[in-house]
């Protein structure tokens, strides 16, 4: 069976855009394709250390994955949940990839630039972790990563690594679908990315000290109402989507479609032509009240002994996959 992979990082409570943008489309591909394919879920929670994390690690980690069952994950034997920390392969695969690839392709890592910048204190963590990703990867021979665009360039550098890695070794590595092809498999014409609320210019992210920029999935819905509310929008007095000249409202369409699961051009069709902006962000305000509140009681429902099963489970089945793996890595450099 093919398999599909995702993990999104525990550093703290998650943004309505890591939700409608990686975790919900996530949920629905798993619910499509877990019956003919194996789905991973992880939690990076090696990843996370990166960078400060907001509370406990391991409470965080509980949570995230309490954000999947809430969201709708339907549990089967093809659905793996686990956290990389308890896979010890991820490191190791991790060393010996960073010894097939160079400094000039990691170094030219978009996100590594723009974390770096001006500053050369940036720990090596921050450098290194699209290698780290590479190995998430390759260790389950995945072929699918639903994500965000602002990784799209990682997938390519895990191309880049396996097929060189092939070359010399033979056919170890399953090579990644090319972006184009992961964007197609997502059911999505282009990776999804909500935006700031108050600066649409930019992607929607927890680590904004303006709290109406964002919201969180632990906001209180009238909070999350108000949000909406005061998001910016332009003066073009039209709603349309344009994501290029008008950023703001483009993004509360695409809010409006997520939040309800519906085609986006069917809500940019049911809005052409309108031009009262406060009506569309009433609507928008309704939609992300109603699915806050919706994902908020589920998520109280949830135990935590019912995630430790499944991560006991889940480890089980990822060490034993992600070792058998290293080992031929490991015979393809005489380690073993």
């Amino acid at each position: 069976m093919q398999t599909i992979l995702t993990g999104i990082r525990s550093n703290s409570i998650l943004t309505l855009g890591n939700y409608l943008g990686a975790l919900l489309p996530m949920v629905r591909l798993a619910n499509k394709h877990s019956k003919d394919s194996n789905i991973n879920i992880f939690v990076p929670d090696l990843h996370s250390i990166i960078s400060e994390v907001d509370g406990d690690l391991k409470e965080n980690t509980i949570r995230t994955l309490k954000y999947y069952i809430a969201a709708g994950l339907e549990i089967n034997d093809n659905v793996h949940i686990y956290r990389q920390s308890y896979v010890p392969a991820h490191s190791e695969l991790c060393w010996i990839l960073n010894c097939v690839a160079t400094m000039g392709e990691t170094s030219r890592m978009i996100q590594y630039k723009e974390k770096s910048k001006g500053s050369d204190s940036c720990n090596v963590g921050i450098f290194d972790y699209p290698i780290l990703m590479a190995a998430d990867i390759l260790l389950y021979d995945a072929t699918y990563i639903p994500l965000g665009e602002d990784q799209f360039q990682h997938i390519e550098l895990t191309r880049n690594i396996a097929t060189r890695f092939n070359n010399k070794f033979g056919g170890i590595f399953t090579i990644p679908a090319k972006t184009l092809d992961q964007v197609k498999f997502m059911g999505q014409e282009e990776g999804v990315r909500i935006r700031d609320l108050q600066n649409p210019e930019k992607k929607m992210s927890k680590s904004t000290l303006a709290e109406n920029s964002k919201i969180m999935l632990d906001d209180e819905p009238e909070k999350a109402m108000k949000k909406i509310m005061s998001a910016t929008t332009d003066s073009e007095g039209k709603i349309k989507f344009d994501m290029f000249n008008q950023p703001g409202i483009s993004n509360l369409l695409q809010i409006e479609a997520l939040v309800n699961d519906r085609p986006l051009q069917d809500v940019i069709g049911e809005w052409a032509g309108e031009t009262h902006y406060g009506d569309l962000k009433k609507k928008v305000a309704s939609s992300v009240f109603n699915m806050l509140t919706d994902f908020q009681r589920k998520m109280a429902e949830i135990k935590d002994e019912e995630v430790l099963s499944l991560l006991e489970k889940g480890e089980k089945y990822a060490n034993e996959t992600a070792n058998a793996k290293l080992l031929e890595v490991q015979k393809a450099f005489h380690l073993r």
